[in-house]
């Protein structure tokens, strides 16, 4: 009893700042809030075998999920005419042309690069910390983000235009 306990405050407490880091990896809302969920339903099962700060097994546990989702074909959903709800009325996530340019500009990244950049540079976390959530080395944290970067530098959609006067 006492492993859902601390679990349910886990969740209470840094479910916001999970959806955020899913949000950031898919630029999609109901699709971050699948992966998030997902990412916690395997969290649950592994609760008791996790030793020490739950949150960067849990992001781990997210951007593998992430990973995984896109190597495989997804047959669960299928288009159609009729909405089973009403659109929204506005994007809560898009506030001005500028950050909708730079959604656009890490959506042309590489899965690997985008992750890189979300969880080093929007999640603040160390080159180390980003190296073991995404299980890789620390010098493939550094070059992917310095690609991820020179990239950014040079998306059309992030270059500012001069002024001809």
């Amino acid at each position: 009893m006492e492993a859902r306990a601390d679990f349910d405050a886990f969740v209470g407490a840094r479910s916001s700042a999970l959806l955020r880091t899913a949000y950031l990896l898919t630029r999609d809302h109901p699709l971050a809030e699948d992966l998030l969920q997902t990412a916690l339903a395997k969290a649950w099962f592994a609760w008791r075998r996790i030793d020490g700060e739950p949150e960067a097994y849990v992001r781990r546990i997210l951007v593998n999920t992430y990973a995984t989702w896109w190597r495989r074909r997804w047959n669960g959903e299928h288009a159609t005419d009729e909405l089973p709800e009403p659109a929204p009325t506005g994007d809560v996530h898009a506030h001005s042309d500028a950050s909708h340019d730079l959604w656009s500009a890490l959506g042309r990244l590489p899965r690997k690069q985008r992750a890189v950049v979300v969880l080093r540079y929007f999640e603040d976390l160390t080159e180390a910390e980003t190296a073991r959530v995404l299980g890789c080395s620390v010098g493939n944290v550094k070059s992917q983000a310095s690609r991820a970067l020179a990239k950014l530098r040079i998306d059309p959609a992030l270059t500012i235009e001069e002024d001809p006067r």
